[in-house]
């Protein structure tokens, strides 16, 4: 054994990188290694020679695999201040610039409408992107056989053949939150509902997927005049200047009486400029709240009443930014994205939207 221990020690010790170390490891303890063969010789031996051989073979080993360990051990210390000797970084060039995000301008359109509603009381309130039939529909007074409820408007939800349930459909407008938000706090109520939605339709100013902000305010004496203040004070701080607007009569199953609203403007060259000139611009719908709906949220319309309207994001950035097509919102295009986006360190203030 003494010849053993001296033999491999000094292999180890000679042993110039780790595959040489495991091929010296192998011949000693694999399965057909020295050390490991004098193992198998211990069941030819009497008890007594098992006594002394047995602790002075286990010795052996580990008195091998020690060496081996700190061999390879010695070997990485020896490699890293090689590679360190080779190797150098010099710490005082300057970093490599990485392109920044911008945020997109629905983000940012979105954040500068909460900041101005915000400061007139509204909170806001959210709800699922899927909703009930009745959410959609029948709690906003939409009757069965109304156009919005047909598959040419209104992407419905698969069912399993044999449940006669009604289809839950992605949202088409942001109302459904009004109704939840009703449900969950009563009256008096100020929030502002902004999100995606979805309706089935595609061009120049309409995509399947957009986005839309809805406001209702709820109390015991409001009228169309505190909703036309509402409008005219969120669009003077929006745009940046005073915008005056015009309230004409229209029908939405949800309001009674119900207004489209048009803001003054005017064209030059192709481009629309709020605030000024003699022509107008619809914008948005509005009215005073159903008293179904009201009903259908468990508010008492004998003793509330209250206002609603609802206007799309994208196109009030559209309008603001002079952006010309709505489906280059989502085209992903970076170009785009470069151009029209915003730095995230510009913050919406309540009056000309960004603070840069």
């Amino acid at each position: 054994m003494d010849d053993l221990r001296q033999k491999y020690l000094d292999a180890v010790a000679g042993a110039t990188d780790e595959s040489a170390l495991e091929d010296i490891r192998v011949q000693a303890m694999g399965k057909q290694g020295e050390v490991a063969l004098k193992m198998r010789e211990l069941g030819k031996m009497t008890p007594d020679e098992r006594q002394t051989a047995g602790p002075a073979l286990n010795k052996l080993k580990d008195e091998i695999t020690s060496a081996i360990a700190a061999k390879k051990s010695a070997l990485a210390d020896a490699a890293l201040d090689e590679r360190l000797r080779h190797e150098w970084l010099d710490v005082t060039l300057p970093g490599r610039p990485r392109p920044q995000g911008t945020i997109h301008p629905v983000s940012q359109v979105t954040d500068e409408v909460g900041a101005i509603f915000a400061d007139m009381g509204f909170a806001v309130a959210e709800g699922p992107q899927i909703e009930s039939d009745w959410f959609n529909f029948d709690a906003l007074n939409i009757p069965p056989e109304h156009p919005t409820r047909t598959e040419m408007d209104t992407f419905y939800m698969h069912r399993d053949p044999g449940d006669d349930r009604p289809p839950h459909v992605l949202r088409t407008h942001t109302s459904p939150v009004q109704i939840r938000a009703m449900a969950k706090h009563g009256a008096p109520l100020r929030v502002i509902a902004p999100g995606r939605v979805y309706r089935a339709d595609y061009d120049q100013t309409h995509t399947p997927m957009f986005h839309q902000i809805e406001g209702l305010a709820l109390d015991r004496d409001l009228s169309m005049a505190n909703l036309k203040w509402v409008l005219e004070e969120f669009f003077s701080a929006f745009f940046g200047t005073g915008v005056r607007t015009r309230l004409r009569a229209s029908h939405f199953p949800f309001t009674e009486p119900s207004a489209e609203v048009d803001i003054q403007c005017s064209w030059e060259g192709g481009m629309v400029k709020v605030g000024e000139g003699d022509d107008w611009l619809e914008v948005l719908g509005s009215g005073m709240v159903h008293p179904k709906v009201l009903s259908a949220a468990g508010v008492d319309p004998d003793q509330w009443q209250g206002f609603a309207f609802g206007m799309g994001i994208d196109r009030l950035a559209m309008l603001k930014y002079g952006i010309p097509d709505l489906r280059a919102f989502f085209d992903s295009d970076l170009r785009w994205l470069r151009h029209y986006g915003f730095p995230a360190l510009d913050v919406p203030t309540l009056h000309g939207g960004v603070n840069r």
